[in-house]
Protein backbone atom coordinates (compact mmCIF):
# COMPACT_ATOMS: atom_id res chain seq x y z
CA UNK A 1 0.00 0.00 0.00
CA UNK A 2 1.78 3.71 -1.23
CA UNK A 3 1.46 6.69 0.92
CA UNK A 4 0.33 9.71 -0.64
CA UNK A 5 2.48 12.96 -0.40
CA UNK A 6 1.40 15.83 1.67
CA UNK A 7 -0.06 18.01 -1.09
CA UNK A 8 -2.68 14.74 -2.05
CA UNK A 9 -3.67 14.99 1.73
CA UNK A 10 -3.88 18.29 1.62
CA UNK A 11 -6.34 18.28 -1.57
CA UNK A 12 -8.16 15.35 -0.09
CA UNK A 13 -8.94 17.19 3.60
CA UNK A 14 -9.58 20.32 1.40
CA UNK A 15 -12.12 18.30 -0.93
CA UNK A 16 -14.20 16.43 2.44
CA UNK A 17 -13.89 20.21 3.88
CA UNK A 18 -16.05 21.21 0.55
CA UNK A 19 -18.44 18.44 0.73
CA UNK A 20 -19.42 19.06 4.37
CA UNK A 21 -20.17 22.82 3.18
CA UNK A 22 -22.05 21.50 -0.01
CA UNK A 23 -23.94 18.37 1.91
CA UNK A 24 -25.65 21.35 4.43
CA UNK A 25 -25.96 23.65 1.41
CA UNK A 26 -28.30 20.85 -0.60
CA UNK A 27 -30.09 19.75 2.51
CA UNK A 28 -30.99 23.59 3.55
CA UNK A 29 -32.31 24.81 0.22
CA UNK A 30 -34.81 22.97 0.92
CA UNK A 31 -36.21 25.24 3.43
CA UNK A 32 -35.59 28.56 1.35
CA UNK A 33 -37.55 26.66 -1.83
CA UNK A 34 -40.40 25.61 0.75
CA UNK A 35 -42.22 28.67 1.24
CA UNK A 36 -41.99 28.77 -2.41
CA UNK A 37 -43.31 25.50 -3.26
CA UNK A 38 -45.84 25.53 -0.49
CA UNK A 39 -47.85 28.79 -2.78
CA UNK A 40 -47.45 27.06 -5.96
CA UNK A 41 -48.94 23.73 -4.82
CA UNK A 42 -50.79 24.63 -1.64
CA UNK A 43 -49.43 22.64 0.76
CA UNK A 44 -49.79 23.81 4.59
CA UNK A 45 -46.64 23.98 6.62
CA UNK A 46 -47.09 20.90 8.50
CA UNK A 47 -46.94 19.51 4.94
CA UNK A 48 -43.65 20.86 3.77
CA UNK A 49 -42.47 20.03 7.66
CA UNK A 50 -43.20 16.09 6.68
CA UNK A 51 -40.48 16.92 3.74
CA UNK A 52 -37.72 18.68 5.97
CA UNK A 53 -38.33 15.01 8.42
CA UNK A 54 -38.13 13.15 5.65
CA UNK A 55 -34.62 13.74 4.95
CA UNK A 56 -33.30 13.58 8.75
CA UNK A 57 -35.59 9.82 9.18
CA UNK A 58 -33.24 8.59 6.41
CA UNK A 59 -30.14 10.42 7.46
CA UNK A 60 -30.37 9.09 11.31
CA UNK A 61 -32.09 5.55 10.31
CA UNK A 62 -29.32 5.09 7.71
CA UNK A 63 -26.11 6.44 9.21
CA UNK A 64 -24.71 2.90 10.67
CA UNK A 65 -25.06 1.15 7.89
CA UNK A 66 -23.49 4.12 6.28
CA UNK A 67 -20.42 3.81 8.48
CA UNK A 68 -20.02 -0.07 7.94
CA UNK A 69 -20.08 0.79 4.35
CA UNK A 70 -17.19 3.29 4.22
CA UNK A 71 -15.38 0.33 6.12
CA UNK A 72 -16.53 -2.16 3.77
CA UNK A 73 -15.65 -0.30 0.42
CA UNK A 74 -13.82 2.08 1.44
CA UNK A 75 -13.95 5.61 2.75
CA UNK A 76 -13.03 6.87 -1.13
CA UNK A 77 -15.30 5.43 -2.56
CA UNK A 78 -17.76 6.11 0.17
CA UNK A 79 -17.66 9.93 -0.38
CA UNK A 80 -17.29 9.30 -3.86
CA UNK A 81 -21.37 7.44 -3.93
CA UNK A 82 -22.17 10.15 -1.43
CA UNK A 83 -21.16 12.97 -4.08
CA UNK A 84 -23.28 11.62 -6.79
CA UNK A 85 -25.98 10.24 -4.97
CA UNK A 86 -26.57 13.75 -3.43
CA UNK A 87 -26.08 15.31 -6.83
CA UNK A 88 -28.59 13.09 -8.21
CA UNK A 89 -31.25 13.57 -5.59
CA UNK A 90 -30.75 17.00 -5.25
CA UNK A 91 -31.15 18.06 -9.26
CA UNK A 92 -34.24 15.41 -8.95
CA UNK A 93 -35.67 17.58 -6.09
CA UNK A 94 -36.91 19.98 -8.97
CA UNK A 95 -38.81 16.65 -10.73
CA UNK A 96 -40.22 15.97 -7.54
CA UNK A 97 -43.14 18.52 -8.48
CA UNK A 98 -45.29 19.13 -11.40
CA UNK A 99 -44.33 18.32 -14.63
CA UNK A 100 -41.87 15.28 -13.35
CA UNK A 101 -42.91 12.74 -10.48
CA UNK A 102 -44.94 14.84 -8.84
CA UNK A 103 -47.56 13.94 -12.06
CA UNK A 104 -47.68 10.51 -11.03
CA UNK A 105 -47.57 10.26 -7.22
CA UNK A 106 -48.74 13.48 -6.39
CA UNK A 107 -46.00 16.43 -5.34
CA UNK A 108 -46.05 15.90 -1.52
CA UNK A 109 -45.33 11.91 -1.85
CA UNK A 110 -43.28 12.63 -4.69
CA UNK A 111 -40.93 15.17 -2.35
CA UNK A 112 -40.61 12.90 0.69
CA UNK A 113 -39.45 10.19 -1.60
CA UNK A 114 -36.89 12.40 -3.16
CA UNK A 115 -35.81 14.19 -0.23
CA UNK A 116 -35.56 10.74 1.93
CA UNK A 117 -33.51 9.28 -0.55
CA UNK A 118 -31.27 12.03 -0.76
CA UNK A 119 -31.03 11.27 3.44
CA UNK A 120 -29.84 7.82 2.81
CA UNK A 121 -27.04 9.01 0.15
CA UNK A 122 -25.96 11.65 2.72
CA UNK A 123 -25.39 9.46 5.88
CA UNK A 124 -22.69 7.74 4.82
CA UNK A 125 -20.70 11.28 4.50
CA UNK A 126 -19.21 11.83 7.60
CA UNK A 127 -18.52 8.12 8.67
CA UNK A 128 -16.59 8.25 5.74
CA UNK A 129 -14.54 11.51 6.05
CA UNK A 130 -13.74 10.36 9.80
CA UNK A 131 -12.43 7.12 8.10
CA UNK A 132 -10.70 8.81 5.55
CA UNK A 133 -9.15 10.94 8.66
CA UNK A 134 -7.99 8.04 10.38
CA UNK A 135 -5.67 6.95 7.57
CA UNK A 136 -4.28 10.25 6.05
CA UNK A 137 -3.79 12.29 9.95
CA UNK A 138 -1.48 11.67 12.27
CA UNK A 139 -3.69 10.91 15.83
CA UNK A 140 -2.48 14.05 17.39
CA UNK A 141 -3.85 16.40 14.91
CA UNK A 142 -7.16 14.62 14.48
CA UNK A 143 -9.35 16.78 16.65
CA UNK A 144 -7.97 20.07 14.54
CA UNK A 145 -8.61 18.84 10.85
CA UNK A 146 -12.28 17.14 12.05
CA UNK A 147 -12.88 20.80 13.24
CA UNK A 148 -11.95 22.26 10.10
CA UNK A 149 -14.00 19.75 7.78
CA UNK A 150 -17.33 20.20 10.34
CA UNK A 151 -17.34 23.34 10.51
CA UNK A 152 -17.49 23.75 6.86
CA UNK A 153 -21.20 22.67 7.76
CA UNK A 154 -22.02 25.52 9.32
CA UNK A 155 -20.56 27.69 6.42
CA UNK A 156 -22.75 25.63 4.10
CA UNK A 157 -26.01 26.48 6.15
CA UNK A 158 -25.25 30.40 6.75
CA UNK A 159 -24.85 31.00 2.80
CA UNK A 160 -27.81 28.86 1.40
CA UNK A 161 -30.22 31.20 2.55
CA UNK A 162 -28.63 34.19 0.66
CA UNK A 163 -26.98 32.09 -2.61
CA UNK A 164 -30.12 30.19 -3.30
CA UNK A 165 -32.57 32.98 -2.33
CA UNK A 166 -30.60 34.91 -5.47
CA UNK A 167 -31.04 31.70 -7.34
CA UNK A 168 -34.44 31.47 -7.24
CA UNK A 169 -35.01 35.10 -8.01
CA UNK A 170 -33.03 34.45 -11.43
CA UNK A 171 -33.61 30.99 -12.67
CA UNK A 172 -36.80 30.23 -10.15
CA UNK A 173 -36.77 27.12 -7.41
CA UNK A 174 -36.48 24.55 -9.85
CA UNK A 175 -33.52 25.30 -12.11
CA UNK A 176 -31.80 26.36 -8.51
CA UNK A 177 -31.83 22.78 -7.41
CA UNK A 178 -30.56 21.65 -10.62
CA UNK A 179 -27.86 24.08 -10.40
CA UNK A 180 -27.01 22.68 -6.91
CA UNK A 181 -27.06 19.14 -8.01
CA UNK A 182 -24.75 20.04 -11.00
CA UNK A 183 -22.65 22.01 -8.24
CA UNK A 184 -22.17 19.01 -5.84
CA UNK A 185 -21.86 16.58 -8.93
CA UNK A 186 -18.61 18.86 -10.24
CA UNK A 187 -17.10 18.26 -6.60
CA UNK A 188 -17.87 14.33 -6.93
CA UNK A 189 -15.90 14.48 -9.98
CA UNK A 190 -13.13 16.41 -8.33
CA UNK A 191 -12.58 13.94 -5.94
CA UNK A 192 -12.72 10.88 -8.45
CA UNK A 193 -10.07 12.75 -9.89
CA UNK A 194 -7.76 13.96 -7.06
CA UNK A 195 -8.76 12.83 -4.33
CA UNK A 196 -6.00 10.10 -2.46
CA UNK A 197 -5.93 6.86 -3.40
CA UNK A 198 -4.53 4.65 -0.81
CA UNK A 199 -2.28 5.05 2.19
CA UNK A 200 -0.60 3.11 5.11
CA UNK A 201 -2.19 2.62 8.20
CA UNK A 202 -1.04 4.72 11.62
CA UNK A 203 1.59 3.04 13.44
CA UNK A 204 -0.71 2.78 16.40
CA UNK A 205 -3.34 1.82 14.30
CA UNK A 206 -1.17 -1.06 12.20
CA UNK A 207 -0.74 -3.26 15.00
CA UNK A 208 -4.23 -2.97 16.62
CA UNK A 209 -6.33 -5.62 16.41
CA UNK A 210 -9.62 -5.61 14.33
CA UNK A 211 -12.62 -4.35 16.32
CA UNK A 212 -16.25 -5.92 15.77
CA UNK A 213 -19.37 -4.37 15.81
CA UNK A 214 -20.66 -5.97 19.12
CA UNK A 215 -17.46 -4.83 20.59
CA UNK A 216 -18.41 -1.45 19.36
CA UNK A 217 -21.55 -1.16 20.95
CA UNK A 218 -20.38 -2.81 24.35
CA UNK A 219 -17.30 -0.24 24.44
CA UNK A 220 -17.95 2.06 27.30
CA UNK A 221 -16.42 4.64 26.35
CA UNK A 222 -17.87 4.65 22.91
CA UNK A 223 -21.07 5.07 24.66
CA UNK A 224 -20.25 7.30 26.88
CA UNK A 225 -19.17 9.72 23.76
CA UNK A 226 -22.21 9.16 21.87
CA UNK A 227 -24.56 9.94 24.59
CA UNK A 228 -22.45 13.01 25.20
CA UNK A 229 -22.53 14.17 21.37
CA UNK A 230 -25.96 12.84 21.84
CA UNK A 231 -27.41 16.10 24.40
CA UNK A 232 -24.65 18.36 21.39
CA UNK A 233 -27.07 17.02 18.88
CA UNK A 234 -29.72 17.95 21.00
CA UNK A 235 -28.76 21.35 21.34
CA UNK A 236 -27.62 22.26 17.95
CA UNK A 237 -30.59 21.20 16.21
CA UNK A 238 -33.04 23.02 18.60
CA UNK A 239 -31.09 26.32 17.34
CA UNK A 240 -30.97 25.28 13.62
CA UNK A 241 -34.38 24.78 13.50
CA UNK A 242 -35.92 27.89 16.11
CA UNK A 243 -33.65 30.30 16.73
CA UNK A 244 -34.92 32.19 13.46
CA UNK A 245 -38.36 31.88 14.95
CA UNK A 246 -37.28 32.26 18.61
CA UNK A 247 -35.55 35.62 17.36
CA UNK A 248 -38.50 36.97 15.30
CA UNK A 249 -41.87 35.49 17.04
CA UNK A 250 -40.82 34.64 20.82
CA UNK A 251 -38.34 37.94 21.36
CA UNK A 252 -40.58 40.04 18.69
CA UNK A 253 -36.70 41.24 16.76
CA UNK A 254 -38.37 41.59 13.48
CA UNK A 255 -37.69 39.77 10.58
CA UNK A 256 -34.55 41.80 9.41
CA UNK A 257 -32.91 41.77 12.41
CA UNK A 258 -33.93 37.62 13.44
CA UNK A 259 -32.47 36.92 10.34
CA UNK A 260 -29.06 39.15 11.17
CA UNK A 261 -28.96 37.53 14.39
CA UNK A 262 -29.74 34.06 13.09
CA UNK A 263 -26.63 34.87 10.64
CA UNK A 264 -24.55 35.55 13.56
CA UNK A 265 -25.35 32.73 15.66
CA UNK A 266 -24.28 30.16 12.68
CA UNK A 267 -21.03 32.18 11.72
CA UNK A 268 -19.95 32.33 15.38
CA UNK A 269 -20.48 28.55 15.19
CA UNK A 270 -18.73 27.73 11.89
CA UNK A 271 -15.46 29.81 13.46
CA UNK A 272 -15.93 27.84 16.96
CA UNK A 273 -15.54 24.10 15.66
CA UNK A 274 -12.32 24.06 14.04
CA UNK A 275 -10.81 25.99 17.11
CA UNK A 276 -12.31 23.11 19.42
CA UNK A 277 -10.28 20.82 17.42
CA UNK A 278 -7.36 22.89 17.71
CA UNK A 279 -7.78 22.93 21.34
CA UNK A 280 -8.60 19.61 22.12
CA UNK A 281 -5.70 18.70 20.39
CA UNK A 282 -3.53 20.71 22.84
CA UNK A 283 -5.19 20.36 25.80
CA UNK A 284 -6.66 17.02 26.17
CA UNK A 285 -10.03 15.49 23.85
CA UNK A 286 -11.74 15.28 26.99
CA UNK A 287 -11.10 18.81 28.82
CA UNK A 288 -12.50 21.23 25.61
CA UNK A 289 -16.11 19.20 25.50
CA UNK A 290 -16.85 19.31 29.53
CA UNK A 291 -15.79 22.89 29.53
CA UNK A 292 -17.42 23.80 26.17
CA UNK A 293 -20.47 22.25 27.06
CA UNK A 294 -20.64 23.65 30.47
CA UNK A 295 -20.48 26.88 29.10
CA UNK A 296 -23.04 26.50 26.63
CA UNK A 297 -25.57 25.84 29.30
CA UNK A 298 -24.60 28.89 31.31
CA UNK A 299 -24.71 31.34 28.66
CA UNK A 300 -27.65 29.82 26.77
CA UNK A 301 -29.65 30.58 30.59
CA UNK A 302 -28.02 34.16 30.23
CA UNK A 303 -29.39 34.46 27.04
CA UNK A 304 -32.67 33.28 27.91
CA UNK A 305 -32.82 35.75 30.56
CA UNK A 306 -31.32 38.70 28.86
CA UNK A 307 -33.83 41.74 27.39
CA UNK A 308 -31.52 43.91 25.44
CA UNK A 309 -31.72 42.58 21.68
CA UNK A 310 -27.92 42.68 21.56
CA UNK A 311 -27.01 40.69 24.41
CA UNK A 312 -29.39 38.14 23.81
CA UNK A 313 -28.16 37.44 20.16
CA UNK A 314 -24.68 37.47 21.42
CA UNK A 315 -25.31 35.31 24.45
CA UNK A 316 -26.79 32.56 22.20
CA UNK A 317 -24.63 32.85 19.40
CA UNK A 318 -21.40 31.76 21.56
CA UNK A 319 -24.06 29.24 23.78
CA UNK A 320 -23.69 27.88 20.34
CA UNK A 321 -20.28 28.11 19.86
CA UNK A 322 -19.30 26.72 22.99
CA UNK A 323 -21.56 23.17 22.25
CA UNK A 324 -19.90 23.41 18.76
CA UNK A 325 -16.32 23.50 19.98
CA UNK A 326 -16.89 19.80 21.38
CA UNK A 327 -17.24 18.78 17.34
CA UNK A 328 -13.87 18.16 16.67
CA UNK A 329 -12.75 16.39 19.98
CA UNK A 330 -15.57 14.09 19.72
CA UNK A 331 -14.72 12.80 16.70
CA UNK A 332 -11.23 12.31 17.39
CA UNK A 333 -12.36 10.23 20.17
CA UNK A 334 -14.26 8.26 18.60
CA UNK A 335 -12.15 7.59 15.98
CA UNK A 336 -9.24 6.47 18.04
CA UNK A 337 -11.10 3.86 20.08
CA UNK A 338 -12.31 2.63 16.39
CA UNK A 339 -9.27 1.95 14.99
CA UNK A 340 -10.15 0.05 11.46
CA UNK A 341 -13.35 0.36 12.13
CA UNK A 342 -13.49 4.25 12.65
CA UNK A 343 -16.01 4.90 9.98
CA UNK A 344 -18.49 2.53 12.37
CA UNK A 345 -17.71 4.05 15.57
CA UNK A 346 -17.83 7.54 13.31
CA UNK A 347 -21.82 6.21 12.48
CA UNK A 348 -22.54 5.34 16.26
CA UNK A 349 -21.59 8.40 17.23
CA UNK A 350 -24.10 10.49 14.56
CA UNK A 351 -26.56 7.88 14.71
CA UNK A 352 -27.19 9.18 18.54
CA UNK A 353 -26.73 12.72 17.64
CA UNK A 354 -28.75 12.78 14.78
CA UNK A 355 -31.68 10.87 16.81
CA UNK A 356 -31.99 13.37 19.73
CA UNK A 357 -31.57 16.25 16.64
CA UNK A 358 -34.65 14.62 15.44
CA UNK A 359 -36.23 15.07 19.21
CA UNK A 360 -35.39 18.26 19.29
CA UNK A 361 -37.45 20.46 17.27
CA UNK A 362 -40.59 18.98 18.42
CA UNK A 363 -39.87 18.54 21.82
CA UNK A 364 -38.98 21.97 22.23
CA UNK A 365 -42.23 23.89 21.06
CA UNK A 366 -44.39 20.84 23.16
CA UNK A 367 -42.44 21.76 26.28
CA UNK A 368 -43.03 25.88 25.23
CA UNK A 369 -46.74 25.24 24.73
CA UNK A 370 -47.33 24.06 28.51
CA UNK A 371 -44.23 26.28 30.15
CA UNK A 372 -43.41 28.70 27.52
CA UNK A 373 -40.04 29.16 25.40
CA UNK A 374 -37.93 29.99 28.49
CA UNK A 375 -38.57 26.31 29.80
CA UNK A 376 -37.88 25.13 26.55
CA UNK A 377 -34.62 26.49 26.22
CA UNK A 378 -33.86 25.35 30.03
CA UNK A 379 -34.56 21.96 29.55
CA UNK A 380 -32.16 22.11 26.85
CA UNK A 381 -29.57 23.82 29.22
CA UNK A 382 -29.79 20.88 31.33
CA UNK A 383 -29.24 18.39 28.19
CA UNK A 384 -26.00 19.91 27.77
CA UNK A 385 -24.87 19.88 31.07
CA UNK A 386 -25.88 15.92 31.54
CA UNK A 387 -23.69 15.59 27.87
CA UNK A 388 -20.72 17.15 30.36
CA UNK A 389 -20.99 14.57 33.07
CA UNK A 390 -21.28 11.71 30.61
CA UNK A 391 -17.73 13.30 29.06
CA UNK A 392 -16.24 13.28 32.43
CA UNK A 393 -16.64 10.10 32.90
CA UNK A 394 -14.72 9.00 29.43
CA UNK A 395 -11.16 7.11 29.79
CA UNK A 396 -9.37 8.00 26.73
CA UNK A 397 -5.71 6.83 25.74
CA UNK A 398 -3.48 9.47 25.50
CA UNK A 399 -2.55 11.08 22.35
CA UNK A 400 0.37 11.43 20.51
CA UNK A 401 1.71 14.94 20.96
CA UNK A 402 4.29 15.12 18.45
CA UNK A 403 4.51 14.43 13.83
CA UNK A 404 3.17 16.58 11.61
CA UNK A 405 -0.97 17.05 10.97
CA UNK A 406 -0.17 14.77 7.65
CA UNK A 407 1.74 12.31 9.16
Amino acid sequence: MTTPNASARWITVLLMTLFSLMNYFDRNIMSIAGPEIMREYGLAPTQIGTVYSAFLLAYAGFMIPGGYLADRIGPRNAILLVGFGTALFTALTAGGATPGLGSLLGVLPAMLVVRFLMGLFSSPLYPACGRMNAQLISSAHLGRVQGIIIGASSLGGAIAPLLFQYLMTRAGWRMSFVIAGAATAALALAWLLFSARESAPRPEDSTSPRVSWRDLLANRNLLLITASYSALGYFSYLFYYWIFYYFGEVRHMGAEQSAGFATLVFVVNGLMIPLGGLLSDRFGRRLVPIVGLTLSAILLLAGTRATGNWTTAILMAFSMGCASVCEGPFWAMAIRIGGAQAGAAGSILNTGANITGFIAPMLTPLIASYAGWSWGLYFACAVVLLGAVACYLVEVPEEPSEGSVLA
